[in-house]
């Protein structure tokens, strides 16, 4: 068995079953005619269950034959132009180069001892990343699994920040406050558009989902800051403390990109953390041509990057940012056996210091080959497309009376729905907006979200890809119109 561990005796195994691998997988990208199959759970998980895993097959090329069958061949392909799904995008070569390299090396991002040169790696980036954003000379950051995380991560140094302000000021008073007392007072306010990790995060703080204030939309879908203003000044008159306001740059739903420079004045005016979820709309940072969309976002306190989003990293590449350094303590902990406080004082970069993970990925190398290969205009460049992309097709469907479109897209979303030419119920209209998904998926012809809007049901273009075109958003138009089209006729013929 030891000739499957891969050491300097088995290098050329190595070689010989990872280029079998990359073969296999090229093949299947360059013959990929449908983003997937439109194979259901029923038809292949009876494939998957009738596999024997205490039976090895022994060698990698068997394995690899055997994975076309339960994975390659049905597996949704990204890179399709007609995959228009969720915020998933193709990814560039040099990210996959790092992952390959980081696969086979497997740093272990926490300690020094386990990461020499990649730790050094994964803080330039991070400090790379501050400066576009402009958080100032104290900023700091660490790479994380994603946006959900990266914003726990955030909201639990807002949380440990404001318990420590608020009881340093009721002990000055002479008031005693403990921090369980303080907990069920603390409120978190954010639009209600953004992301459902928010209120994760308050529940798993101890906070409550109902610590969480949702603050309406405009009609461009951005946090309402008129409301945001009246909802921080009842909180103050309750004696609740605000702990944090969460602005969005790019939501899942709609690409919005709240308010900024507003949203950070009347956090400043009522001692809030600013945190700014730029998960989704962290491409502009590298955009020629749009940075300016996140103006505002240099005053924040801590924000959420995805590069797995719009810098088309493979997952996952995340991370969150700090303004000021000092706050990442509130997550230190020093373990004798890994991290130890001489550590610190001996000024050795222990990674871990900053993280809520112990053992992590070394994510950040995917980042740096792009850079060092693409560059950052590069990858600009290719979000830039997307949004044209988008605006392109807000046009389409705005022209197009078989739909109707929420609003127009700031980044690279659309949200639309099929609307037919005569008077049906507004259920059975919902129904068809979710019929025609469903059926456009199990075609395997292409692949839409789907939402709510005002309590109705909603069909969603997320469009991550420079190879998509306008005849593929025409053509998929065309596609849900007709399952829309089938299913009102069918129900409607049923109904009479």
């Amino acid at each position: 068995m030891r000739r499957h561990l891969l050491n300097e005796t088995t290098a050329d195994i190595y070689r010989r079953s990872v280029t079998e691998s990359v073969d296999r997988v090229a093949a299947k990208l360059a013959t990929t005619e449908r983003p997937h199959t439109g194979i259901s759970v029923d038809e292949l998980a009876p494939v998957i269950d009738g596999i024997d895993l205490d039976t090895p097959l022994g060698d990698s090329s068997a394995a690899l034959a055997e994975l076309e069958d339960v994975y390659l061949r049905d597996a949704v392909y990204f890179h399709h132009p007609r995959y228009l799904g969720h915020l998933n995008c193709p990814v560039v070569i040099p990210a996959v180069v790092g992952e390959a390299v980081m696969a086979a090396v497997n740093s272990s991002l926490d300690t020094w001892d386990q990461s020499i040169g990649g730790t050094l790696i994964e803080r330039r980036l991070i400090d790379w990343t501050t400066r576009r954003i402009g958080l100032g000379e104290k900023a700091d950051g660490i790479f994380t699994s994603g946006g959900s995380q990266s914003n726990f991560h955030a909201l639990l140094l807002a949380r440990d920040e404001a318990c420590r302000t608020v009881m340093k000021r009721a002990m000055d008073a002479g008031i005693g406050l403990t921090k369980a007392e303080l907990l069920p007072k603390l409120r978190i306010f954010t639009s209600e558009a953004s992301h459902f990790s928010v209120q994760k995060s308050a529940a798993m703080l101890g906070l409550g989902y109902e610590a969480v204030i949702s603050v309406p939309v405009d009609r461009n879908r951005r946090m309402d800051t008129s409301v945001l203003a009246l909802e921080l000044e009842e909180c103050a008159a309750e004696g609740l403390f605000p702990m944090a306001v969460v602005a969005t740059a790019g939501t899942t739903d709609f690409g919005s990109i709240d308010p900024l420079p507003e949203i950070a004045r009347l956090t400043a005016e009522h001692s809030a953390w600013m945190h700014v979820d730029a998960a989704y709309g962290c491409g502009l940072l590298v955009s020629p041509t749009r940075r300016h969309l996140l103006d505002g976002i240099e005053h924040a306190d801590s924000v959420t990057v995805d590069y797995h989003k719009s810098f088309f990293q493979p997952v996952s590449s995340s991370a969150m940012l700090v303004r000021d350094r000092d706050t990442l303590k509130h997550a230190t902990y020093h373990a004798d056996y890994l991290n130890p406080r001489r550590m610190a004082e001996e000024r050795i970069p222990n990674q871990v210091d900053k993280s809520i993970q112990t053992t992590r990925r070394f994510d950040a190398l995917k980042l740096w080959m792009t850079l060092r290969i693409m560059g950052a205009d590069g990858i600009g460049s290719l979000f830039d497309e997307v949004i044209d992309l988008a605006a392109a097709g807000y046009d389409l469907i705005t022209a197009d009376p078989r739909f109707e479109v929420v609003v127009a897209p700031q980044i690279s979303t659309l949200v639309f729905r099929f609307l037919p030419g005569e008077d049906v119920p507004a259920e059975l209209l919902d129904e068809a907006q979710l019929h025609a998904r469903k059926a456009l998926f199990a075609s395997g012809e292409a692949v839409v979200a789907g939402t709510k809007v005002d309590g109705k049901q909603y069909l969603k273009f997320t469009l991550l890809n420079p190879q998509t075109t306008t005849a593929d958003i025409t053509a998929v138009l065309d596609l849900l119109a007709a399952h829309a089209e089938q299913f009102l006729g069918e129900s409607l013929a049923v109904h009479h």
